[in-house]
């Protein structure tokens, strides 16, 4: 209780002291009057800012350069089957584009080779004629470091071509 009775004098005092002559500042307000006295320096104008005109990005409608060229992957690959299956029962891994799955493991026993595709967070176990993909892609062979895949995709002419693609064995560094 002692401290406090001595908090609002030493307050009061604090305040005083600042309102005091204004005397140990005449080497400052010299030296700033000497500073107003000098001439001005000329700074130059920033340069005219150029308009450039806006460059338009038009090709996002194209095909995307990460896809090997329909015209040179598809050349001369007619499938001899009409198309799609439509009576076919689709499996879970058909809702996926190719390139959202990764090859991640094979399995070898008696019942023959699998292969092991990571859709999102779960692993699945494919053999080969299993359908995988949008494009009606159907596994045709596996080895231990690759899968291969046949689509079939439309050529835009009302016909169906057959599309080899490979799936490669994700290697973790």
């Amino acid at each position: 209780m002692r401290g406090v009775r001595w908090l609002l004098p030493g307050a009061i005092w604090a305040g005083l002291l600042g309102c005091g002559p204004d005397a140990g500042f005449s080497d400052l307000d010299a030296y700033l009057e000497t500073l107003r006295e000098q001439a001005a320096i000329r700074i130059e104008p920033a340069p005219a800012i150029r308009a450039f005109p806006a460059l338009g990005y038009g090709a996002g409608a194209l095909r995307s350069p990460f896809q090997a060229p329909l015209a040179t992957s598809l050349a001369g690959r007619r499938s001899t089957a009409g198309g799609p299956e439509p009576d076919r029962v689709r499996g879970p891994l058909e809702a996926f584009d190719i390139e959202q799955l990764q090859m991640v493991g094979t399995l070898s026993g008696n019942a023959g080779s699998f292969v092991l595709l990571r859709a999102g967070d779960a692993v699945h176990r494919l053999r080969v004629g299993d359908y995988l993909g949008r494009d009606q892609g159907r596994i045709v062979a596996i080895d231990e470091s690759w899968v291969k895949v046949l689509e079939i995709v439309p050529d835009g002419s009302g016909s169906w071509l057959e599309r080899p693609r490979t799936l490669v064995l994700k290697s973790h560094s």
